[in-house]
């Protein structure tokens, strides 16, 4: 599958029922949240900007990022899924450089974070091979990885 269709678009009336169908395989159901509960926490948390995840013209992800700095001074990404049967196609990975260069537009970026279990191997691989680095950072069962943008 050719990853040059994936885009990201955000959240709307028009795709974010599609986002809600998606679904993580067994595996990773301990790690992640259902889309429905990231598109509701959005709606309260407004600096959260959520994403459907698009391949060709049809939804096959979603992910969300903070607007403003958190933890660590950083911006930090709340979630990144992709259906799981399209996983181990890159398009987790195309999505995830998009995000980045949307994030990078926001005010004095200096970190990019993501938290993630460490026994989530799918998510180790895909942040250390897009340049995130663990600094040892832990925030209850999760690890926190940074990506350093250079200004």
């Amino acid at each position: 599958m050719s990853t040059k269709n994936v885009k990201i678009v955000e959240l709307n009336e028009e795709n974010w029922y599609d986002c809600c169908q998606l679904e993580i395989s067994k595996e990773q159901k301990e790690y992640i949240e259902p889309n429905a509960i990231s598109i509701v926490q959005s709606k309260f948390e407004l600096t959260l900007k959520p994403y459907a995840i698009y391949s060709g013209e049809k939804v096959v992800g979603f992910l969300m990022y903070n607007s403003v700095p958190e933890e660590l001074d950083g911006y930090w990404v709340y979630r990144i899924m992709v259906d799981k049967e399209l996983q181990g196609k890159g398009i987790g990975k195309a999505a995830t450089k998009l995000m980045i260069s949307e994030m990078e537009k926001l005010p004095n970026v200096k970190k990019i974070i993501v938290g993630y279990n460490p026994g989530n191997l799918g998510a180790h691989h895909l942040y250390a091979n897009l340049g995130f680095v663990d600094n040892g950072d832990r925030f209850g069962k999760e690890m926190a990885v940074i990506k350093y943008i250079n200004e």
